[in-house]
């Protein structure tokens, strides 16, 4: 059966260092796509993160880290199967890095379009809030899902 996978990439007009630092570092990602974590991404550690709009923690398996070129983690990217990311980080010059992100892999089942679907619109969403919090210090994300908050 023909597997599905996540393919996305943005390019950011800031060093390689600095958005490999704002992918690992909660206090930066807390800016633009978190609202809090366990722990700095770690290689071999195991961290949560919680998003502004959910009241659950996700767990993180950081898998590889490679400064400043690779993070790999795996995390419950549809519910009940663990998935590997990976963002590749590649310098194009002295202030511009090109971020590409893979995750999957699903089976080409109703289930996993709709991951397909969900995840691919989020990661092109984490990319876009990098780009975003990093070039001119705003944070897209605040408010953009308060919709989906269940009503108390």
């Amino acid at each position: 059966m023909t597997q599905l996978e996540i393919n996305t990439a943005l390019q950011i007009h800031k060093p390689i260092n600095e958005v490999f630092d704002a992918i690992i570092d909660p206090a930066k990602m807390s800016n633009y796509f978190i609202s809090e974590s366990s722990g700095k991404m770690i290689e071999g550690e195991k961290i949560t993160w919680k998003f502004p709009e959910f009241d659950e923690k996700f767990p993180i398996e950081v898998i590889k880290i490679s400064k400043p070129e690779l993070i790999v983690f795996e995390w419950e990217g549809a519910p009940g199967k663990k998935l590997k990311v990976e963002m590749r980080l590649e310098s194009k010059s002295e202030n511009d890095t090109l971020l590409r992100i893979t995750e999957g892999k699903m089976d080409t089942s109703d289930e996993g379009i709709r991951w397909l679907g969900r995840n691919s619109e989020g990661w092109a969403n984490f990319l876009a809030c990098l780009k975003a919090y990093l070039e001119f210090g705003i944070n897209l994300r605040k408010g953009g899902y308060d919709f989906m908050k269940e009503p108390k």
